[in-house]
């Protein structure tokens, strides 16, 4: 878990991020996990497709969950938005303010539900001819 200020309050979060151009999906969950948890993690499945519109008339954010194994701890410098990376407990995780409710809903869906195999999604990539 991440520990970042929103609004002024610490809350906790999965790592998260975008997707580079070109850049596929277990590819973006592994450089955003590094960069801003300092652990290089290798993906193993699909947990869950969410969305989320914090109130009418906001953007809807959608968020894709990816569950990793960690690999090592590269103890290289966290993103500047991120305040800290922890190992925490369910019971931690839960007692702490998150920064939205799908925080939450993965770490409780991860709990009960079995992960879809990373083969189920499919990155393609259009490269004009030279």
């Amino acid at each position: 878990m991440v520990k970042e200020y929103q609004d002024s309050q610490l809350v906790l979060n999965q790592p998260a991020g975008h997707i580079e151009n070109n850049e596929s999906l277990a590819e973006a969950v592994i450089r955003e996990t590094l960069e801003e948890s300092g652990w290089e993690v290798q993906p193993v499945g699909l947990l869950g497709l969410y969305t989320f519109t914090p109130y009418e008339g906001a953007d809807t954010y959608h968020r894709v969950c990816i569950v990793c194994d960690p690999v090592a701890h590269a103890n290289n410098r966290l993103d500047s938005d991120i305040e800290s990376s922890h190992w925490l407990t369910y019971e931690e995780i839960m007692a702490h303010p998150h920064r939205s409710p799908l925080v939450g809903k993965c770490i409780v869906d991860h709990r009960k539900n079995s992960t879809v195999p990373l083969s189920f999604i499919s990155d393609e990539f259009l490269h004009p001819s030279s």
